[in-house]
């Protein structure tokens, strides 16, 4: 669904005349607002399926310190691949990698483990790598990537529609405030039940995910 036509969705729920831009009125820019808040709520839930990527680093020889280029800090790693080893990269602690540093030489070699640390300059998530890599390899970084406001009237929502335009007229009836509450309450009741449904059938394709394994 795109952006205006979710934001059309919400003015017809509240028995508003529709537009043909998301800022064309006042209200409607305010409905924009409302939306993007509600499309963050939803997009923080849960790992959706729609939300899932996959991001490229091709190390370097003596250098450990990476940048997720598109990132922008708004994800989570799912898990790191080493191409070149066949083999998952082990996450460790900041602590645990001022350990590895501290110890001198430090080892040169493919890249066994990961931390984060950092954000770049222009905001996206930055990595260190151990043991220091001595060759180009490629690492592959499967992520959760939350994207950015919705801002032009195609932009789409990347995660299921109905959540976001429940909650999103919800927070569009509390903010009329004409009822005492009564009707925001019961719509954010509603919104709550979609998003429990949402991540049910969501989650149906990852279900590994779902089970407590004890350590």
């Amino acid at each position: 669904m795109t952006y205006i036509d979710a934001v059309n969705n919400l003015l017809r729920r509240l028995r508003e005349r529709t537009v043909t831009t998301v800022n064309e009125t006042t209200y409607s820019s305010l409905l924009g607002i409302l939306l993007n808040d509600a499309k963050e709520d939803v997009e923080n839930a849960y790992d959706w399926s729609g939300l899932r990527l996959t991001l490229t680093a091709v190390t370097q020889p003596g250098i450990f310190n990476y940048e997720l280029n598109g990132s922008r800090n708004r994800g989570n790693i799912i898990d790191v691949v080493n191409e070149e080893g066949d083999y998952f990269l082990q996450y460790r602690t900041s602590h645990q990698f001022n350990q590895y540093f501290l110890n001198q030489p430090v080892p040169t070699g493919n890249p066994k483990y990961y931390s984060f640390n950092g954000v770049s300059s222009d905001g996206d998530t930055l990595v260190d790598l151990y043991p220091i890599p001595d060759d180009a390899y490629t690492l592959y970084f499967n992520m959760v990537l939350r994207p950015v406001e919705l801002v032009a009237d195609a932009d789409q929502l990347l995660v299921p529609s109905r959540p976001v335009l429940l909650l999103a007229y919800a927070k569009a009836i509390e903010e009329r405030g004409e009822d005492g509450g009564v009707a925001s309450t019961s719509a954010y009741i509603a919104a709550e039940n979609a998003l429990r449904d949402a991540i049910a059938f969501d989650s149906a394709k990852h279900p590994e995910e779902m089970i407590w394994h004890e350590v």
